[in-house]
């Protein structure tokens, strides 16, 4: 039996399957894109919900494997080499899982990287515009008198619809015919954007057709629909 007594995170989650790839995470956006890839490659794995409403994140024995702070987590029984491995950042560990199942990203070189170019483009782009949106739109940030910040951040997630709406054009995929773990990346935080933050009409979300069209694509896969239910919040 695999020995994941050097994580502390495991001995505040136990793991009921250590030889398992453990995950630790919550359904949010950036935490539903490792749920939903494991669904997709079929990698056996143990999902932990770590509640970031209580805090979770901030305790010792999650730092010590995510010094951020942040879901989601994982440990990989069987890493490089053979042994235990803990890699934190939703956009690292969608490129590990494909690397390590050999799906959900193509083999040739250059397309390789096209598709981690819009992985990291998720990254660096739509998920900190998107959730700065609805920080200043629906929680506490709508509150704050001067609107500047929620313009600022409204007409940024509308420019990059604009580059998605555009990337999609004649493409089913962000890549093409390959569903990928870019789709995988981005899918959560567009339907966060017009579900959880109900901020559609504000981005003129109704006036696309290439990126709704992918969202319903993307959201009856089987697999996506079981990963956004993984970890329960309940």
């Amino acid at each position: 039996m695999t020995d994941l007594s050097a994580f502390p995170i495991a001995k505040r989650w136990p793991a009921q399957h250590p030889d398992r790839l453990q995950l630790y995470s919550f359904p949010t956006p950036n935490g539903v894109k490792v749920s939903i890839a494991l669904e997709e490659t079929g990698l056996p794995y143990e999902a932990h919900k770590v509640d970031i409403t209580n805090d979770e994140t901030w305790t010792d024995d999650f730092l010590a494997l995510n010094p951020n702070g942040k879901i989601p987590a994982i440990i990989d029984p069987d890493g490089p080499g053979g042994q235990p491995f803990g890699l934190f950042e939703s956009g690292a560990i969608l490129v590990y899982l494909a690397d390590k199942t050999g799906k959900l990203v193509p083999t040739d070189p250059a397309l390789r990287y096209e598709t981690i170019q819009w992985v990291f483009f998720q990254m660096g782009h739509i998920g900190p515009m998107f959730g700065q949106l609805g920080f200043f739109y629906k929680f506490a940030g709508k509150d704050i008198e001067d609107k500047r910040p929620l313009e600022r951040y409204a007409n940024e997630t509308k420019r990059l619809l604009g580059v998605l709406e555009t990337r999609l054009d004649g493409r089913e995929w962000i890549m093409g015919d390959t569903y990928s773990i870019a789709d995988i990346s981005m899918m959560g935080w567009v339907r966060g954007l017009v579900q959880f933050y109900e901020a559609g009409d504000l981005v003129g979300y109704g006036d696309l057709k290439n990126v709704p069209a992918w969202l319903d694509r993307c959201l009856t896969r089987p697999a996506v629909e079981r990963g956004l239910q993984i970890p329960p919040r309940g």
